[in-house]
């Protein structure tokens, strides 16, 4: 099933597989609500925050294959999270496209830009080495955090450079990365006062 619109800026989607059922309501104008359950806790802790600091309403039910790996389950989410934000931004008309932002948790710090050009691409640098195998919260690894980014700008048609400034502890790591991306989304989806034309000399995005 394709993600669809409901009302202006606000878009859902459910996609069923073999692997795992995920159904994803997103409200680009919201108040950063959210009613989250991957069956992932770590996972669902990051996707409040991403909610709560982007102010975009978002409401997440998945359930999949975890006994094998949360992998599945995990990726598809981030994918039907890409596709619901692509459709919920429309022709992209009056939206300020750019967003920048540095978040810092604790010893972590991290630097989130994005581009809403229509064009995936995902440049996500600084982890330290061996961050990509820290088991998180008994269940998420730490190498799904870069996955999650590349499923949801290969989704969204959106551009993200993601950097790591500094880190030491796994969870701050990842958490300071998700605050970053949203706050820097929360910027370049916002409606921009002063046009209702579409950011590009192109004349679409």
């Amino acid at each position: 099933m394709a993600a669809e619109l409901i009302a202006d800026r606000v878009a859902r989607m459910e996609r069923r597989t073999s692997e795992s059922s995920v159904s994803v309501r997103m409200d680009l104008d919201g108040t950063g609500h959210s009613e989250i359950s991957t069956s992932v806790p770590f996972f669902d802790h990051m996707l409040t925050a991403l909610s709560k600091h982007s102010l975009i309403d978002l409401t997440v039910e998945a359930a999949g294959d975890t006994h094998i790996d949360v992998h599945h389950t995990v990726e598809d989410t981030a994918i039907v999270i890409g596709e619901v934000l692509r459709t919920a931004l429309g022709d992209k008309a009056g939206i300020r496209r750019f967003g920048q932002a540095t978040v810092p948790l604790d010893e972590a710090l991290a630097e989130a830009v994005v581009d809403v050009s229509g064009r995936p691409y995902l440049v996500h640098s600084g982890e330290p080495e061996g961050q990509q195998y820290h088991l998180i919260g008994g269940h998420f690894t730490g190498s799904m955090t870069r996955h999650v980014f590349e499923s949801i700008t290969y989704h969204a048609g959106i551009c993200l450079h993601m950097r790591l400034l500094s880190g030491r502890d796994p969870h701050h790591i990842v958490e300071a990365q998700f605050k970053s991306f949203a706050r820097a989304l929360r910027q370049a989806v916002e409606s921009d006062p002063r046009t209702d034309a579409v950011p590009s000399t192109k004349g679409s995005l």
